[in-house]
């Protein structure tokens, strides 16, 4: 008798190995946009750093869509969408995060901006009607633990100063969270993720240049140091097109829980390439809230099968 042929199902489908290979390109390209943006931050203040990549953004990824010959107009039933998703994914979340590392560690901030998918948990059972199991309520618990501990008493005890960086990265963390969920409830998007992704930073690009114009004062480009071109270079091709991109991609194909799953890569290569990179001290309480955290998303995203 000869041996049976293996089974085409114990291979990974094709559409599988697609969307893990997106997964971890997404995790790779934010987890070293920590460090660029960092490194921009240097020379270009928040709020024009933000105009310069949004608008950027919108000119390449729509640029593109029109050379690829797709169609650039949204049906009249995404516009509303489209804005709010634009407000809380893109807008809330990269305000926040760079006001928050002019605050606090790049390190430190890369572990608390991915909370995330905690707060996405709880915000979809609200509004996309999931049940919560032990084992995601436990990953909420050291999710809040993982905080604490990073945070430390000295950040509570030096008062405002000590908490405005968490704070602001929080934020961020909470409006991604939001804007994910609302990305999910609309349900199947008819625009191309390209468009929708371009147009998204074609908004949230307006109120930076007005902010930045009436409020802030950049140095000339000429005189900025090459680190900040670096930095700023790889903010633009990696974290704001092709990232964005398929993280828009992601969330409208898979759940809530399997298109957040490469957060679990992003603290730890933000972390990783923010020890190297920016000289920051790689502490075991770092360690310990990074480990914490981790096992919090991890735990969060985990579904068990149901029985046969």
């Amino acid at each position: 008798m000869r041996p049976q042929a293996p089974s085409s199902t114990s291979t990974l489908p094709r559409r599988d190995l697609t969307t893990l290979l997106l997964i971890a390109a997404i995790g790779l390209f934010w987890g070293g946009n920590w460090p660029a943006v960092r490194f921009s931050l240097m020379d270009i203040p928040p709020f024009s750093l933000r105009a310069i990549g949004f608008s950027a953004g919108a000119l390449m990824l729509l640029g593109w869509a029109w050379l690829k010959r797709w169609p650039l107009a949204i049906i009249p039933g995404e516009h509303l969408w489209l804005a709010v998703t634009a407000l809380f994914t893109i807008l809330g979340f990269n305000l926040g995060t760079a006001f928050g590392q002019l605050h606090m560690p790049t390190s430190q901030a890369a572990i608390v901006a991915f909370t995330m998918p905690c707060w996405a948990l709880l915000l979809a059972i609200g509004l996309l009607g999931e049940r919560v199991t032990t084992r995601q309520w436990l990953g909420l618990g050291l999710g809040q633990a993982g905080l604490l501990v990073l945070l430390g008493p000295a950040a509570w005890q030096a008062g405002f100063e000590g908490l405005a960086g968490p704070a602001y990265v929080l934020g961020a963390a909470l409006s991604w969270a939001l804007g994910t969920v609302l990305t999910k409830r609309r349900g199947s998007w008819q625009g191309h993720p390209v468009v929708i992704t371009g147009w998204q930073f074609a908004l949230c690009a307006l109120p930076m240049i007005v902010l930045a114009a009436l409020l802030e004062s950049p140095g000339t480009p000429a005189n900025w140091q090459d680190s900040t071109w670096i930095g700023l270079g790889y903010h633009l091709a990696f974290a704001i097109c092709l990232a964005q991109m398929l993280w828009f991609r992601n969330v409208n194909c898979l759940t809530v829980g399997q298109s957040t799953i490469s957060t679990l890569i992003i603290p730890v290569v933000g972390v990783s390439s923010a020890v190297v990179l920016l000289d920051e001290p790689l502490t075991f309480r770092l360690l310990l809230a990074l480990a914490l955290i981790l096992s919090a998303v991890a735990i969060v995203m985990t579904q068990r099968k149901p029985p046969p």
